[in-house]
């Protein structure tokens, strides 16, 4: 199979020979004819030797790397792609949990499959899809996906509506690609979830706090929990369970209220420890003095984009600070940013200056992390993204 060449400047295969899977526009001095997006690419160095094969895309990021090997990518690239993915999971006990089965099967470039996501929920294996190039290989990766999983799964949804770059060519929609399927719901640790796959942020579950939610349960016996940026109401259930004394769920969305109060009732019916309130985070909080024994902030991503760094890291320092102010003394705070581009350090520079403008004496108990099914490429140190803290507010 003839692919097109792409011929970099001199010296800018350094970064592909540390494996990283990005080739930014500005690194690439020739093509061998024009090329689509989207469309499948052998890279070379500008002395025509060999790095790799990727696909194109159009913006600051003009190819990824699937691999740096003289590979094709048909079924049988991505059915062994899948598999490994899959090893992972076996070894950190996801995959046959009777208890859990609500996982994340690939996670893009910290899988080696840079633009695709595939999350598992019961029966239902969920795409989603952020590259025209994906997005063009998307029949021949289901199919390696029934390779790999057999009748692991009885359907395959497609959620990459607004994903996929605006600007293409393409005009996704979501929707069933393989089967069909009524049931919504997914089992985390024992608790039952109902997930918007077809609606929902994401893939309709926030998957990657599985373990922080567990550590949560564990604090949360005879405590107040306030719940901010609920979502569906994760770290509520497990507060419930924990058995804390009252748990408030808040988030902006009425959707996610309804579906937060639909997940309470599925596992704890007639239980008058739960309250849900569709309102604003931050006025929220104003009013929430001495009221909270666990809070947990959750936001969603401040930064997208390494410009608007600044203003995201005021936005974690405001609202952690308020917290910090608010809560009851002895209280515990679990805090998070889910921003790529705002670093592990930058995060905790930030808790620690709202901190320091309120006074109180806060420490560190855990530094908390996204789980095994959510890997990060140690080539690719972007694949890093979650990172949280738990503090203790004398």
């Amino acid at each position: 199979m003839e692919f097109a060449k792409v011929y970099l400047k001199p010296g800018k295969e350094q970064s592909l020979l540390r494996f990283h899977p990005w080739i930014f526009s500005g690194a690439i001095d020739a093509l061998s004819r024009n090329i689509d997006e989207g469309e499948v690419v052998e890279v070379y160095t500008s002395r025509k030797k060999f790095l790799g094969i990727g696909y194109s895309q159009v913006g600051s990021i003009a190819v990824r790397m699937l691999a740096f090997s003289k590979v094709v990518p048909d079924l049988t690239f991505w059915t062994h792609k899948i598999q490994q993915a899959l090893a992972i999971r076996q070894n950190a006990g996801l995959t046959d949990n009777p208890h859990t089965n609500a996982w994340r099967l690939v996670y893009a470039e910290g899988d080696n499959m840079p633009g695709l996501i595939i999350d598992i929920y019961n029966e239902t294996a969920v795409l989603q899809i952020h590259t025209v190039g994906i997005y063009l290989m998307k029949d021949v990766i289901c199919e390696a996906l029934e390779n790999v999983l057999g009748n692991r799964i009885k359907a395959i949804y497609n959620k990459s509506e607004g994903t996929i770059p605006f600007k293409s060519q393409i005009e996704p929609h979501n929707g069933f690609l393989k089967g069909k399927t009524e049931d919504h719901t997914a089992q985390e640790n024992g608790l039952r979830f109902w997930v918007d796959f077809e609606k929902g942020q994401k893939t309709g579950f926030f998957i990657d706090q599985r373990e922080n939610r567990a550590l949560l349960e564990k604090y949360s016996k005879n405590k107040s929990v306030l719940n901010l940026f609920c979502y569906t109401g994760g770290f509520s259930l497990y507060a419930m369970r924990g058995e804390a004394s009252l748990v408030h769920s808040v988030d902006s969305s009425e959707r996610a209220i309804e579906i937060t109060k639909q997940n309470i009732s599925m596992n704890f019916p007639d239980d008058t420890r739960h309250q849900a309130f569709a309102e604003d985070a931050f006025k929220f909080l104003d009013k929430s003095k001495n009221k909270y024994d666990l809070m947990v902030l959750d936001p969603p991503a401040f930064a997208k984009h390494l410009n608007v760094v600044p203003n995201a890291l005021q936005g974690y320092r405001k609202l952690n600070a308020r917290a910090i102010e608010n809560i009851k003394p002895g209280g515990i705070i679990f805090t998070f940013s889910c921003s790529q581009v705002v670093s592990r350090d930058a995060f905790r520079k930030t808790v620690f200056s709202a901190a320091a403008k309120t006074g109180r004496n806060v420490r560190i108990l855990h530094q908390l992390e996204q789980p095994a099914d959510h890997p990060i490429n140690i080539y690719h140190p972007e694949s890093e993204y979650l990172k949280g803290l738990v503090l203790f507010v004398e």
